[in-house]
């Protein structure tokens, strides 16, 4: 006789699967680097500064993520990366200073902060560890920390081999 084998991993209703990388924000990632703006790309001089602010197409990154950076080492007063923002506002859908790997992270800890934990309530999880996607370290960290006072058990991996990380006693 055989008997159907029965996935009772997938089956069971209080085992979830938390995967970042369903909600990696799709777009286009741009940095942009001011060095070129400035003189001998190592000083900002104000006036020219703003002439570049003002003469450039800012349309170019519509529905873009746009990462600030200053490839030089030259020092940026923080009104120039404000100014900058200013300008991509209406186009770019986030802006960061930083590295893209930067941006990435500054996406996913506002992503995770908008997550609504109330149905992982006395949960067991399963934060899904490898993505095809850039899924930045630190996501994993802001969302242990976000779904921990509230999961019954918490693990890392997959159903099949996963890693346990807390257990509420």
């Amino acid at each position: 006789m055989e008997e159907e084998i029965i996935n009772r991993v997938a089956n069971n209703k209080n085992l979830i699967t938390f995967d970042l990388e369903d909600h990696y924000p799709e777009g286009e990632r741009v940095l942009f680097d001011i060095k070129d703006w400035l003189y001998e790309g190592f000083i900002l001089r104000e006036k020219d500064f703003r002439k570049h602010v003002s003469d450039h197409d800012w349309s170019q990154y519509k529905d873009k993520y746009v990462a600030l950076n200053c490839s030089s080492d030259a020092i940026i007063p923080g009104w120039a990366y404000m100014l900058l923002t200013s300008a991509l506002i209406p186009f770019a859908k986030k802006v960061a200073v930083g590295s893209l790997e930067d941006l990435e992270t500054i996406l996913y800890a506002h992503i995770i902060n908008k997550i609504d934990i109330s149905e992982y309530q006395d949960k067991f999880l399963i934060i899904k560890g490898c993505s095809n996607k850039p899924v930045p370290e630190s996501a994993y960290i802001e969302l242990i920390q976000k779904l921990q006072p509230v999961a019954k058990s918490i693990m890392y991996g997959e159903a099949c081999s996963s890693v346990p990380l807390f257990k509420r006693k």
